[in-house]
């Protein structure tokens, strides 16, 4: 045997010997992770997504100076939401409840993100998306919940809600790296769901 292929032996050896080492580690931090899971984490990750979509609203307003409150949209996408819900046989009110935290949490980034450009103008955004991508976004993202909330229904009014809900948003805050700005508004888009 070759001084080169018994080298070559010995490598594979040393890193099948380190992958084997740490395979322990990995079912155990894989194990964790399905550990964390919840049957709500779907619907948080879309909350979550939802609220990033701020950015780009906000710099929208920001640009063509409107305000952030839009009453008609809400009012519009609100009553869209009941009657969906409606149509799915569960509680208009309960969707309308927790649509609104959403709609409210999200208008909390947008005037975060308003008083950070008006304290400091070289940071705003120069230029933004067309809304009506932002919106499209946000009206898949409102299905997408509400189908979750459909899925889900006896879970979101049972007492292993809670537990669950908590699971969920430890989470999606991982897995979306969320600042605490985004953690305070994902707290507020969803503290109806457990009712």
């Amino acid at each position: 045997m070759s001084l080169l292929r018994l080298t070559a032996i010995v490598r594979r050896s040393s890193a099948l010997k380190a992958l084997l080492a740490a395979l322990p580690a990995a079912t155990l931090l894989a194990t964790q992770a399905r550990a964390d899971t919840s049957a709500l984490t779907e619907l948080v990750d879309a909350a979550a997504q939802r609220l990033q979509v701020a950015e780009a609203v906000a710099a929208y307003k920001w640009n063509a100076h409107v305000a952030v409150e839009d009453p008609d949209r809400v009012q519009q996408q609100l009553a869209k939401l009941s009657a969906d819900a409606a149509g799915e046989h569960i509680d208009p009110s309960y969707v309308s409840r927790v649509f609104g935290d959403q709609i409210n949490a999200t208008e909390a980034i947008e005037h975060t993100r308003f008083a950070e450009w008006k304290l400091n103008p070289a940071n705003a955004p120069a230029g933004a998306p067309d809304l009506s991508v932002s919106r499209s976004t946000i009206d898949g993202l409102n299905q997408t919940m509400l189908n979750q909330m459909v899925i889900h229904w006896d879970l979101l009014h049972s007492p292993s809600c809670v537990p669950q809900l908590d699971a969920a948003r430890a989470a999606v805050t991982r897995a979306r790296l969320l600042d605490r700005l985004y953690q305070q508004a994902l707290a507020l888009a969803t503290q109806s769901y457990c009712t």
